[in-house]
């Protein structure tokens, strides 16, 4: 009874753990996508008013939408693991199938951030220092607000992701955890103790 009780206080420890790192990854995608979908800027350019917004880059696009299915992705397992949290058995900790699919979807998630968020930094250089090969000139230097709200949204993205891909090795020791050890000697069915 006492390895029992043991393992019921690690296992919701563990729910526990994994519910605040899926808590502060949807936080954190949730803050990127808020700070780079709300962000826009008008400035007069020669003569000219323009607003720079998420939309004129289709990485930033594609970076808000991504960061976004991430956080709301985040925040239903965050619901799982509450809703885990409350009860001493676990159902999914048992199911192979449940186990492949939360790997295979904390993968994917974290791929997708982590992807979207590197091709939003790779634009975003450019808009830094310009392309001088192709006569494209700075445009931090005239939406510079703008730019500064994006660093901090491809920040929040960054981490989202790197979190992303830490609960997904959670997920893995998750999976791994439910076949047998091929390390320990496995007693043949057919020997008893006795018989030697």
């Amino acid at each position: 009874m006492d390895t029992a009780a043991q393992a019921g206080r690690r296992g919701s420890s563990e729910v526990r753990a994994e519910g605040l790192m899926r808590g502060a990854c949807a936080a954190l995608a949730t803050a990127s996508a808020l700070l780079m979908g709300l962000d826009t800027q008008t400035e007069t350019v020669l003569l000219i008013r323009k607003k720079a917004t998420v939309k004129d880059v289709h990485a930033l696009w594609v970076l808000t939408a991504a960061v976004g299915a991430a956080a709301g992705y985040h925040l239903l397992h965050l619901l799982r693991c509450l809703y885990l949290g409350r009860f001493a058995h676990n159902p999914c900790r048992n199911s192979r199938a449940l186990a492949w699919a939360f790997l295979l979807l904390d993968k994917g998630c974290a791929y997708v951030t982590f992807a979207a968020t590197v091709a939003a930094a790779q634009a975003c250089l450019i808009a830094l220092d310009g392309a001088q090969a192709l006569q494209w000139n700075k445009v931090c230097n005239i939406f510079t607000r703008f730019c500064q709200q994006v660093a901090g949204s491809l920040v929040c993205g960054g981490l989202a992701a790197a979190g992303t891909a830490l609960l997904s090795a959670l997920s893995a020791r998750n999976l791994f955890r439910l076949y047998p050890s091929l390390s320990r000697p496995r007693p043949h069915p057919h020997r008893s103790s006795s018989t030697k």
